[in-house]
Order: C-alpha cells, then structure tokens, then sequence
C-alpha cells in the first residue's frame, strides 16, 4: 500500500459509511460480552434483516465505552445515542426510526453531558465506540496509519525521537520514564539488530486498562510500534501478552494479519526502506513478568525472573541486543502525538505529567469501567464526580492507586492531584492505572494482608528478600487479623518493608512494602485495634469477629 492509496481507502470507508441509514455499534469487549453483548449484537442483526434494512443499516463490535456497570452498551449514529443495560429484546425498538419505539428505550439511554462522559478527555479511548476492531478499513477511516505515513514521507528517525521527547510523554507502566529519553538511548546503540518489545502482561488485581486498548484498538498499539521501529531502526517487534487475555490475543492477531495484507507491516512498508515484523509471545501470568528482565527472560523462552541491571534492555536487552519496552497505553499515545503534535499533547496534564492516563475503576464505586482523564486530575473529581462516589450510602475509606505496588489512599488526601510526583509523595504510585476503592466495611490491616500474600505467590523467589521477606510479612498481617500480634511485630513489620525496599532485586520485591507502609501510617489506629483491643473495627476478620460485636462494631 502506497500513502495514496491509504489517504483513497479512509475517503472511501468514510464515504461508505455516511451513505448509511444507521450505523449500530456494540460494545464487544470482555466486560460487555459477559453480561450479553453478543446475544444483542445477534438480535441486532435480526432485526436489520427482519425490517429489511441490510445495506442501509450496519451493526458492528467495538471497543470498550467505558460504563462498564451498565453494560452490554450500544451506541448508534443516527442520534448518537449511547444506551446502557441493553437486552435482545431491545433490538427491534434500536434498529427502527419511529419515534414511539424509540421512546420505549428512554429509561435506558445515558446522559453523555454527564460528569461520567463530561469530565473525561480521551486521547488513548478516542476511537472507543467508533472501530471495529476487526475492520482494519475502520481504523483507517478514523486516520488510522496516517501517523505512520507521515514519519516516513517527513521526518528522519531523530525527528520522530525530538517530537516524542517534546510532548513530555512518560511510561504509562507504572515508572514513567521519559519515553523519548528511552527511545533515544536505543537508537544511539549500534547494532545490526534491535528489537521493540510491547509489555501487555497486565497483572495487578483490578486492572483492565491494556487488555481494553488492545480489544478495542489494537491497530493503534500497532502503529505505535511501527513509527517506534521506524525511530530507533528496529525490524522486529514481540507483543508480550499474558495468556488469560483470549480476546486481546484473538483481536491482536487478527490485526496483524491485516496489517500484514495490506503491507502496513512486513517488508517495505509504504513502499520505503522500513521492515517491520511483529509477533506475538504469550504469557503464563506470572506477575513478575511484569517487570522488564523478567519479560525479556521469559519471550527467549527461559523462566520469567529479573536480572540484576545494569545492562539495561537499552543496551543489552533480548538476546542481548539493544530493546526498546514500552507498554500499550505508551505505544498507543504515539500516533495521535505524531498527528497532532507535541505541543498538543503536552498542553494537557501537570508541568512534570503531561497527557491524559486510563484508569480502571473497580472495587465499591458506583460507576465502574474504563476512564481517560488528564494527569493532575484530582482524585476526588475521579472518584466522585466520575465515579460516581460509593454505593449504597457508604463511606468513603480509602483508594488504591498502584496495584500490590501501591499505597492505600486515605480521605484526606482525596484532593491529592493524581500525577506521578503527587502520589509518590503520599505514599502510592501511578502504576499501570488500576483504581481499587474501599468503603468503610473493609478491613486496611486486611487489605495490606491480601496484596502481601498476593507479592508472596508472585515473588519468583531469585532473591532471599523478597522470597523470604514477603512470607514473613504475610504472617505476621495473619497474626495481627488473629488478634495474635503484639506492638513488637509492629515494628517487625517496618524493619522488614525497609529491608525489602533497599535489598530486592527487582520493583516486585522494591514496592510490596507499599500497601504495608501506607496502612500504617495512614490507618495505624486499626492496627492497634487489633492488637491492644483484639477487634476488628471493620467486622471483617473472623477471628475478631466476635470482640467487634461486642464493641458495637
């Protein structure tokens, strides 16, 4: 394919699509699919057959829409309507234009001027709810390779690199290093061979934000790869993904292959010099493989454990060649940042934060799903406005921004700004973007005991510290949720998150103490509940459960 004839294909899908009567978009990804999607999307097509509008009204998958808890979602573009909770039965009144069937669905469409959809900005979610995943013509007609095409007619290698380092993107995996920094480090490499590594394994206990991208907009992801390939003079890329993501892997490989076809990847991509091959490497789920080493151990087949670095992949990464790692929400911020610059892309977010991030918002909160807001959003805005605020009258407790590698939030600091030196300096980190938030019926000294045995069933046990650190804190957390502990274990407790965050190997073992330190400081008074009064004020812990009873609790 020639930059012509991708500019004449985005005309003509563009062209073929305002031609029809109705455009009806389902969301298909997981979340949606488990509460119905496709049973809608068939009656969907039912109806279009049964009121004989094939050809003038279309049905189609798509990615995730966000509102997850009012899934199966549809949206349709006659009125740009966006409906929620949608059953089969629904189908007929969707796909007709007489206003009274229409008004049947009123309970069920969603106010788009709502601070759910209102407060967002969706860079990463912009072709959310437009493309089919499995249409690379759909991708294409909201611009998709266009960013791709634009490097190569436009700009040298070290072009594309300043134009990244400008926008003030940072690694959207959880360290937020300067993206273009990194980039650079691997195109200043001499060798004959480099390699692009996208890290999709996912693993924090609430997360779904790269499983959605990847879902929804897999071509994104791949075009940020290329125009990756393209800067630090890469022709062979690896997809990690782990091997519970069936659809993402499903839909990653479908799009490769369509890429493939119309020489979006491959040999001599937009008839250039550039190769580009990608290929896709799945993983058992091992958390660790999370971290970078491991990841790269783990693709050239060895068991996924980090190495001691320097070398960084950088310099010495798969099979000890320069490698570039970034995740997919970094990949897939690439090509709108190419497209419409790095001014664009830096005016949104904080001085040190720029862009948007995706966050996963799970746990007690009324709106759960899929957000993208600006970095610097404060996290009562998130939490409240967009999200919501808790279910059934309950009070706010605590949020945890991270994962098992964060710190537990507590009310007083819901006016935090969420950007990667606000969340440091209480205590958390960004993370990949999992938000998990609690409610006054949870336990805080449980909650650091469920995300430390959770490090403890992940730690690859490679260094004694965290392999044998992570054990000791887990029972130590039991004993104290036993009404078992003393005040010394207290200090055992701290003695040991040091140990752990100045001798681990690898972040795994760095930041389990996280969770831990932030309980402490921030809810120290549960502890001591459990351990002076031998009662948990929450209910929670069964063996207190009796002397919380008896408190009146």
């Amino acid at each position: 394919m020639t930059i012509e004839e991708l500019t004449e294909q985005q005309e003509q899908e563009q062209e073929r699509q305002r031609g029809l009567e109705n455009r009806i978009c389902v969301c298909t990804a997981a979340g949606c699919i488990s509460a119905g999607a496709e049973a809608v999307k068939k009656a969907l097509t039912d109806a279009v057959k049964a009121a004989g509008k094939e050809g003038k009204v279309e049905v189609c998958g798509t990615g995730c829409l966000g509102l997850c808890s009012k899934g199966p979602m549809v949206r349709t573009s006659t009125d740009g309507a966006l409906y929620g909770n949608v059953a089969p039965e629904d189908a007929e009144a969707l796909v007709s234009d007489k206003p009274a069937d229409k008004a049947k669905l009123a309970d069920k469409r969603l106010d788009e001027k709502s601070d759910f959809f209102a407060k967002q900005h969706k860079v990463v979610l912009s072709n959310s709810g437009k493309v089919d995943p499995e249409r690379i013509v759909d991708y294409i007609a909201e611009g998709g390779y266009q960013a791709l095409a634009k490097v190569i007619a436009e700009m040298t290698p070290q072009q594309v690199i300043e134009e990244v380092k400008a926008s003030g993107l940072r690694g959207r995996g959880g360290a937020g290093y300067t993206t273009g920094l990194k980039w650079e480090l691997v195109a200043k490499q001499r060798s004959d061979i480099k390699y692009i590594v996208c890290n999709a394994d996912e693993g924090d206990p609430g997360a779904f934000m790269d499983r959605s991208v990847l879902e929804g907009d897999p071509h994104r992801v791949l075009e940020g790869m290329a125009i990756a390939a393209y800067a630090v003079g890469s022709q062979q890329g690896f997809i990690y993904v782990r091997g519970e993501y069936g659809l993402a892997i499903q839909r990653l490989q479908t799009a490769i292959k369509q890429a493939e076809r119309e020489r979006l990847l491959g040999n001599r991509i937009f008839e250039s010099g550039l190769q580009f091959r990608l290929d896709i490497r799945i993983g058992a789920g091992a958390f660790v493989c999370g971290e970078e080493t491991a990841l790269l151990a783990s693709i050239e087949g060895r068991r996924g454990q980090p190495r001691q670095r320097p070398p960084y992949p950088p310099e010495a990464g798969l099979w000890g060649r320069p490698t570039l790692i970034n995740n997919v929400e970094t990949f897939a911020n690439i090509p709108p940042i190419i497209n419409n610059g790095s001014k664009w892309f830096s005016s949104v977010g904080t001085a040190t934060s720029k862009g948007t991030k995706v966050f996963a918002l799970a746990g007690k909160i009324n709106n759960t799903g899929l957000i993208e807001v600006p970095m610097g959003t404060p996290l009562r805005t998130i939490l409240f406005d967009i999200g919501g605020g808790i279910p059934g009258g309950r009070k706010f407790k605590a949020a945890q921004t991270g994962g098992p590698s964060g710190g537990c939030i507590p009310a007083e600091h819901l006016d935090t700004a969420v950007d990667y030196e606000s969340l440091a300096k209480i205590g958390s980190i960004m993370g990949s973007g999992g938000l998990i938030v609690m409610d006054d019926t949870s336990c805080m000294v449980d909650v650091a005991r469920f995300f430390m045995e959770f490090c403890m069933d992940e730690s690859c046990g490679k260094c004694i510290p965290c392999r044998a650190g992570t054990v000791q804190m887990h029972d130590t957390l039991v004993r104290i949720t036993k009404g078992e502990a003393t005040e010394a274990d207290i200090e055992l407790l701290k003695e040991m998150c040091e140990l752990l965050r100045e001798t681990s190997l690898c972040g795994l073992g760095q930041t389990a103490p996280n969770p831990v330190l932030s309980t402490l400081k921030y809810f120290g008074e549960e502890y001591a509940a459990h351990i002076q009064d031998h009662r948990c004020p929450a209910g929670q812990c069964q063996a207190l459960a009796a002397g919380s009873k008896e408190s009146g609790k």
